[in-house]
């Protein structure tokens, strides 16, 4: 089984799950950096999941991807796009930031750029090592993916994103806390998601189905 699309998706709908979990209350304003297929799953995910949300989103401008992203969803109204030229603005004054960047040579930006109550989600975790050092409360899937950051010692509070779903441990407590999410998801989810693939495809002939992969850059 190929699992470009899956693996996609899943980490777009982790990413959306994190926003849901741990964002401020009545979010509005979003930052995005990195406008390729998994940004793209996220929003997707996102607006899935809040229809009637009124979403103001920032895109870093980068080689003439942040119009194909805005074009991609040009179809929401509730969608409201602009562009902005460096990440101090993406930042500042935002209540959600997605980084889907698979390279950053160092953090993003320093640290009063990030505003009372913002959530960060790092979906590639790079970037954001400032963060660790003064954010209130930091998440991940696995205590394994992290515990070997340079500043995990640090970290004013961690949890698994799992504990808190299952009420073993706090999410967010209150509209101030800065919160960053190192959830990309886990391979026991695309194992779920074929396995229920899977299924759907019991008495389906497979020669009625695509098997391509994706033949362009952006195929979300």
């Amino acid at each position: 089984m190929d699992a470009d699309w899956i693996t996609a998706m899943r980490t777009g709908a982790v990413a959306a799950h994190s926003i849901l979990l741990f964002a401020k209350e009545n979010f509005s304003t979003m930052g995005i950096l990195g406008l390729g297929n998994t940004a793209r799953a996220a929003l997707l995910m996102l607006v899935s999941a809040l229809p009637k949300r009124e979403l103001y989103i920032k895109l870093l401008r980068y080689k003439g991807q942040e119009e194909l992203f805005a074009e991609r969803f040009a179809e929401y109204s509730n969608l409201h796009f602009s562009f902005v030229e460096d990440a101090a603005a993406l930042v500042k004054g935002t209540d959600v930031v997605i980084s889907a960047a698979t390279y950053l040579s160092g953090d993003l930006c320093t640290d009063d750029c990030f505003a009372e109550g913002v959530l960060v989600v790092p979906i590639h975790t790079l970037g954001f090592t400032n963060c660790d050092l003064f954010f209130d409360k930091i998440y991940a899937d696995d205590y394994g993916h992290v515990h070997h950051f340079k500043n995990f010692e640090k970290f004013n509070y961690f949890a698994e994103v799992s504990d808190v779903v299952n009420g073993t441990a706090v999410g967010r407590e209150n509209n101030r806390e800065r919160i960053i999410a190192y959830n990309i998801g886990v391979s026991m989810h695309d194992v779920n998601y074929a396995a229920h693939i899977y299924e759907m495809l019991n008495g389906v002939k497979l020669e009625n189905i695509d098997l391509h992969g994706p033949a362009e850059k952006f195929w979300i």
